[in-house]
C-alpha cells in the first residue's frame, strides 16, 4: 500500500522538489503552504509521516507539532528548519518531533531519514490489538493511545515506540545500542543520548515519581529494562 505523506511547508521551490521527487518514489503527498492548514489536514486525515517545516505563516512547526501530539496522533513527523541552533532542536524534539533534519540538505539523507520512520512505524504495528497496564498507565497499540489514570498522555511516535518495545521486552535488559537500531533505525551513531532523552521523557510522562521510576528502570552501564 502507498505511503501518504503531509507535506508542511511554505517556500514554493522546495515544495515542488519534495513533491517531485517523493512522487518518484511512488508516495502519495499532500502539500499545505501555512502552519494552520497543515494542522487542519493532519487532525482531519491519515497519513503515515509529516514532513514539518519549523518556521511557517500562521502556526509555526513547534505549534503544529504540539497540537497533534495532544490531539492523541502518534504520526511519525520529521522536522525542517533552516536553523542550526542546537536549542531549536531539542525545542522540536520536546514538542513531540521524531527526527529533525537542518535546511539545506541532500535529497537522499531526506529519504533514508523517512524510510527509518517509515519502518519503525510499521514494525511498532505488528503487535496491533495488544494492550498494557501498569499503575496507573493503560497502552493500547492499535489505537496508538496511551492514558494516565482515565487521561490521554501525548506521545510522540518515537516515544510511543520506544514504549511499546520496552513493554514487549518486559523483563529484559536491553542496551542503548540495541534501542538505537530497533527503535530509531540507526546501525551507527555517534552518541546513545537520543535514548536517554526519550527515557527521561517517558518517565516525566508516565512514572508516579520519575527521578525513583517504577516502571522504566536503568540498568547502570548496560541499558535499560521495563520492570517484570
Amino acid at each position: 500500500m502507498e505511503k501518504k505523506i503531509l507535506i508542511v511547508e511554505d517556500e514554493p521551490g522546495l515544495v515542488t522538489a519534495l513533491r517531485d521527487r517523493l512522487q518518484k518514489e511512488g508516495y502519495l503527498v499532500t502539500v499545505a503552504k501555512n502552519g494552520l492548514a497543515g494542522l487542519e489536514m493532519a487532525s482531519q486525515n491519515h497519513f503515515d509521516l509529516i514532513l514539518l517545516d519549523l518556521m511557517l505563516p500562521g502556526q509555526s512547526g513547534l505549534i503544529v507539532c504540539q497540537k497533534l501530539r495532544q490531539q492523541g496522533s502518534a504520526v511519525p513527523i520529521l522536522m525542517l528548519t533552516a536553523k542550526r541552533q542546537t536549542m531549536d532542536k531539542v525545542v522540536g524534539l520536546r514538542t513531540g518531533a521524531d527526527d529533525y533534519l537542518t535546511k539545506p540538505f541532500k535529497m537522499a539523507e531526506l529519504l533514508a531519514r523517512i524510510e527509518a520512520l517509515l519502518r519503525r512505524a510499521e514494525k511498532g504495528t505488528r503487535t496491533a490489538g495488544a494492550t498494557y497496564q501498569f499503575g496507573p498507565v493503560h497502552v493500547d497499540v492499535r489505537r496508538t493511545e496511551v492514558t494516565r489514570d482515565g487521561r490521554v498522555v501525548p506521545l510522540s511516535a518515537k516515544e510511543f515506540q520506544l514504549l511499546c518495545y520496552l513493554l514487549d521486552h518486559r523483563g529484559e535488559t536491553v542496551s542503548r545500542e540495541v534501542l538505537l537500531h530497533e527503535v530509531w533505525g540507526y546501525d551507527r551513531t555517534p552518541s546513545t543520548r537520543t535514548v536517554d532523552v526519550h527515557v527521561a521523557w517517558l518517565r516525566q510522562k508516565l512514572e508516579i515519581e520519575p527521578k525513583n521510576p517504577q516502571f522504566i528502570l536503568t540498568a547502570v552501564g548496560l541499558g535499560y529494562r521495563f520492570a517484570d
